[in-house]
């Protein structure tokens, strides 16, 4: 097991960092840590953070001193147990490949030497960890992609991709909640709203959380955006 680094964020939080490298083990370490200090906060915390393998933890800096933080962090650390982490939520998303939602999908399969019905089947076969949320709101970082179809990103990214859309960048894959600028290469879109900032939490996904992706036509694709069909 990885040796447990502490150190100051800033003047008002600590990184708590169980390893260096993206594996389920450290990860799985990491939420058990989130969800023991979710439970129970040390003094003076505003929130807690979780990454790939470390987990950020904001504090009050006049309720308490980064030394009188890092006591607290140790203390905590020695008396977690994987086992607090709350239990795995798995979600499905339906994605349209291909055509105008994703417009990168047959690069893919020939930066690969395979067919797009065949990258389309790697992509949806894995149950994918979501490892962070970050980029940008609800943007979810996933892990468990197939290295056959890893693509490198785009030379120069574009400067605005649609909202629902899935991209690959490397051998992570994940999908833009929001309309931005973005880089990975474009393979699909789904009518589902990964970011609601009018409910809470605002985010579809969260860290720890699992995904699956689900093939559909472009009819089931508009009947969920219309809402005739529910998520």
């Amino acid at each position: 097991m990885n040796p447990v680094e502490i150190h100051p964020l800033g003047d008002s939080a600590a990184v708590v960092r169980f390893g260096s490298d993206v594996d389920p083990g450290i990860h799985a370490r990491v939420m058990a840590f989130v969800s023991h200090l979710e439970a129970d906060p040390i003094p003076g915390m505003v929130e807690c953070v979780p990454a790939f393998t470390t987990v950020a933890v904001f504090y009050d800096p006049i309720q308490m001193t980064y030394a009188e933080v890092e006591e607290c962090l140790r203390e905590r650390i020695s008396a977690v147990s994987v086992a607090v982490a709350r239990p795995a939520r798995v979600v499905e998303i339906p994605v349209c490949y291909g055509g105008e939602f994703g417009p990168d999908l047959e690069h893919v399969a020939a930066h690969n030497g395979l067919t797009a019905e065949e990258v389309i089947r790697i992509h949806t076969a894995p149950e994918y960890m979501v490892y962070a949320i970050g980029f940008s709101p609800g943007f979810p970082y996933l892990g468990g992609m197939s290295e056959k179809i890893a693509t490198p990103r785009l030379p120069s990214p574009r400067l605005a991709v649609p909202a629902g859309t899935v991209g690959i960048a490397g051998r992570q894959t994940g999908v833009y909640p929001i309309e931005t600028p973005g880089g990975w290469r474009l393979i699909g879109r789904t009518p589902v709203r990964l970011f609601r900032p009018e409910e809470y939490p605002p985010s579809l996904l969260v860290a720890g959380d699992k995904v699956r992706f689900r093939a559909i036509g472009l009819d089931e694709f508009k009947a969920i955006a219309e809402g005739s069909v529910t998520e």
